[in-house]
């Protein structure tokens, strides 16, 4: 994975000398899988599992190679990734909204991740415009710690304390912030000072900021709170790449001294795969330094993997949330297999070919005149007026629109399974987006209606190269 380095060659051509947001994205992602490797150098394992993986399942799967390389996703295939971060208060996230701004990053989508016990609420920065995905659709899943759920007064206002007296940002991060803004980016050499200045927002502490004591009160009453209140910066916990083939994933992480988490969250394995799939190995027990010199350890970072499939319409959304929920009402499976075979029975409701999902509007779709389409419109064929009609006769093809979300019951079961699985029903007190919303300075968008424009807007490109009036 290489990343050219930010210089006057990546400088647009209207002679302001600055470099695009996409470049500066792609250079922090880069920084950012540089560095976890070095401090998590199981994520190097796991970035060299899933590379053979995906290297194998397109030579086997040649259709899927054809497919990909349309949809412009294999270029951008290793360099995917997505990570999470945590926060402590409303001025970090709203920093945090303005860093990823810089490159090219906004707020998509409101997560809830209290109704599964985590005191946190969330949204992901990522692209959301066409190009920018194809460039890089680096996102960070990020999370604003719910204090108000913290049931002892006390613990509540010493966490609040605490988190008040840092700055998870250099003053050189800062500076170069409000430069950015004002300029409307960086030239080369700025951003290059802006990736390293940030990157340390998100580096590793082993120094703790509280003593053990402290540390351990928090940690009672949940280790996502700990872990958020009693470092210095936030640290990235994770960071993922996308495999084509998950299963082979889960299968594979223990030849390579990897140990998956017990089950892959997320939809079953199908024909025409559906949102994410997801798994992890187990976070690691790392060495802290208390204050008062006191030696500890701390597990919170771990190393994930994920599949992407097709982005869900409300309806196609709907009816995964109702199957999802009738899975969750069987005993637990303590092992994949059987989860799977399990999530397959409920699941067999989804229909799984490509037409069928189309016509019955549950997923998505991309439209493009086929080669076929353009010699018939070159030999002054007339091309029909609905949409159904050009795709059964070939005119148009169909491919599905990736999905570049996350899925709160899946979030949840990753943050578990990885700062233990005991349950924090006290937690579950209802959805919070007016204040998520306040505390990061704009409202989130809207997945769906992102889905939609990318949908809407094939559709109207290819109405007026077919010279259509209307497409029904």
């Amino acid at each position: 994975m290489t990343y050219a380095p930010i210089s006057s060659d990546a400088a647009t051509t209207s002679g302001d000398a600055l470099v695009s947001a996409d470049d500066v994205r792609s250079a922090f992602a880069q920084a950012m899988s540089e560095m976890y490797r070095q401090e998590v150098p199981q994520y190097g394992d796991l970035i060299a599992l899933v590379a053979d993986i995906n290297r194998r399942t397109l030579e086997q799967d040649p259709a899927l190679a054809e497919r990909l390389e349309a949809q412009h996703e294999t270029a951008r295939l290793d360099v995917e990734r997505h990570g999470a971060i945590r926060v402590g208060t409303a001025e970090e996230l709203a920093t945090l909204r303005r860093v990823f701004a810089l490159m090219g990053m906004h707020p998509v989508s409101y997560y809830d991740l209290s109704t599964a016990g985590v005191p946190v609420h969330s949204t992901a920065f990522r692209p959301v415009d066409e190009d920018a995905l194809s460039r890089n659709p680096f996102r960070v899943f990020t999370s604003l710690l719910r204090l108000e759920l913290i049931e002892d007064d006390a613990l509540r206002r010493q966490a609040a304390s605490i988190l008040a007296e840092r700055d998870i940002f250099t003053p050189g991060a800062r500076e170069l912030i409000a430069l950015g803004e004002r300029q409307g980016g960086f030239d080369p050499s700025q951003a290059q000072r802006f990736v390293a200045e940030i990157l340390e927002t998100f580096r590793w502490h082993h120094e703790a900021t509280v003593d053990r004591t402290t540390y351990q009160s928090l940690h009672d009453a949940h280790r996502l709170i700990a872990d958020v209140v009693c470092f210095r910066g936030p640290h990235i916990n994770h960071l993922t790449p996308r495999t084509l083939d998950i299963d082979a994933a889960q299968a594979a992480m223990p030849e390579r001294d990897i140990t998956p988490k017990a089950v892959i969250e997320g939809p079953p394995k199908r024909r025409w795969p559906i949102l994410l799939r997801q798994t992890s190995f187990k976070a690691l027990e790392e060495p802290v330094r208390f204050a008062g010199q006191e030696d500890g350890s701390h597990t919170a970072r771990f190393g994930e993997i994920e599949q992407r499939g097709m982005a869900l319409t409300p309806k196609g959304r709907a009816l995964y949330d109702t199957l999802l929920s009738r899975s969750r009402e069987q005993p637990s499976a303590g092992d994949n297999a059987t989860h799977q075979r399990q999530l397959e029975d409920v699941f067999a409701e989804f229909p799984d070919d490509l037409e069928t999902l189309r016509r019955e509007a549950l997923a998505y779709f991309r439209y493009r005149i086929s080669d076929t389409g353009r010699e018939r419109l070159a030999a002054g064929a007339t091309p029909p007026e609905t949409l159904d009609a050009l795709v059964t006769e070939a005119w148009v093809e169909v491919m599905p629109i990736t999905y570049e979300d996350f899925l709160p019951v899946s979030a949840a079961g990753i943050f578990q399974s990885n700062l233990g699985d005991a349950s924090h029903a006290a937690y579950a007190n209802g959805s919070s987006r007016a204040a998520f919303e306040l505390a990061l300075g704009r409202p989130v968008f809207d997945e769906f209606a992102l889905y939609a424009r990318l949908q809407d807007d094939s559709r109207a490109q290819i109405q007026r190269q077919l010279g259509l009036c209307a497409l029904r």
